[in-house]
């Protein structure tokens, strides 16, 4: 009879004991928080989930009221537009300028080439003319011929140099229509910083609409991370001060299981130990997990523990987060086991309580 009941507790204890390598603990899943809040001060104008939602990144949470920043935008646009128009004239005008002003200086250039080449020629025959009068006078002089010839030649002298005069006028015209011409450039320089400046107008303009845009942006509140919607602390109509919380959501993609390992075994616990948990939602699963922190402090176990000889013992603290959570299958408040493998080699074994 004695031997029988041994047996018996044998038997149980034996079943709840893992094999050498293995540690079994269990706890409540839990997650990281996020607090979500406005960065800027407003009313909410429309709130789009509650507690216990689950929620996916990006996802609109809610709205706050965007009345004054669609007009600041709209405004905006107007001016970028305006600037835009701006730039564009002005560099339609400078395209224009760059065509014309080689132009008109090789025009101006050739006008002036050919009026130095008429004047030179005038200029050639007003010596001419000159020297001919002066030899007609000394022929006159010496009776060789009538005064009359005399008189042709002084007639002819004054009409060549008219021409000269007017040969040299048109040089003058020409060199200034050249000067002209080259002023061009000046004016095709100055367009080109009055195109600066208008670009520089339009920066500002664009840097204020993409300013407003974000601003707008900002009025929709995403989740910055998939999780679930934990607390949400404001109502519809409320007004915000920037950084006020509105909703606090667990990371669905950080989730741990914080464990309480006997001081008898902390030992063989180390950092990045693989482990394995396992859920009465999903018997059949286990979900790999790793061992990332170990408190440096004992502490006495929590009440949860399973058994009333455990709790007694002084324990630590061991947060093993998980790996991955497939299809997000796994939430906060889930109790589970876990089994910690601190020796390589050993057969992965389901929790035995």
């Amino acid at each position: 009879m004695l031997a029988g009941m041994a047996y018996f507790f044998y038997a149980q204890s034996s079943k709840r004991t893992l094999p050498d390598g293995l540690i079994q603990a269990n706890g409540r899943i839990e997650g990281d928080h996020v607090i979500v809040s406005p960065k800027i001060a407003n009313r909410i104008a429309d709130l789009r989930v509650r507690e216990g939602d689950t929620v996916v990144a990006g996802q609109i949470l809610a709205m706050l009221d965007d009345s004054q920043a669609n007009a600041r935008v709209k405004q905006l646009e107007s001016a970028a537009n305006a600037a835009r128009a701006q730039v564009d004239a002005a560099k339609s005008a400078y395209a224009v300028l760059k065509k014309e002003v080689p132009n008109a200086i090789d025009i101006a250039g050739a006008n002036l080439s050919r009026a130095r080449h008429s004047a030179a020629k005038a200029q050639a025959s007003a010596q001419q003319a000159a020297r001919e009068s002066e030899r007609v006078r000394m022929l006159v002089e010496r009776h060789f011929i009538d005064a009359q010839r005399a008189e042709q030649a002084d007639l002819a002298l004054t009409a060549v140099r008219s021409d000269e005069h007017s040969a040299q006028d048109a040089v003058r015209q020409a060199d200034k229509q050249l000067a002209d011409a080259r002023l061009g450039w000046d004016r095709l320089q100055a367009k080109a910083a009055e195109i600066a400046a208008l670009e520089a107008q339009l920066a500002q303009a664009q840097a204020a609409l993409e300013e407003a845009h974000s601003v707008l942006d900002d009025l929709a509140i995403k989740a910055p991370s998939a999780g679930v919607v934990l607390t949400r602390f404001r109502d519809k109509g409320e007004v915000l001060g920037a950084g006020s919380p509105i909703f606090d959501i667990v990371d669905l993609d950080k989730l741990y299981l914080n464990v309480y390992v006997p001081e008898t075994l902390i030992g063989k616990v180390r950092l990045n130990l693989p482990a394995r948990l396992y859920t009465d939602t999903f018997p059949d699963t286990p979900f790999a997990a790793t061992v990332k922190t170990i408190s440096s402090r004992a502490e006495f176990t929590p009440k949860e523990v399973q058994t009333q000889d455990e709790r007694t013992k002084l324990t630590y603290a061991v947060r093993l987060y998980l790996d991955k959570n497939p299809d997000h299958r796994l939430t906060p408040g889930l109790p589970a086991d876990a089994v910690i493998r601190w020796k390589e080699g050993v057969e992965w074994t389901r929790p035995r309580w």
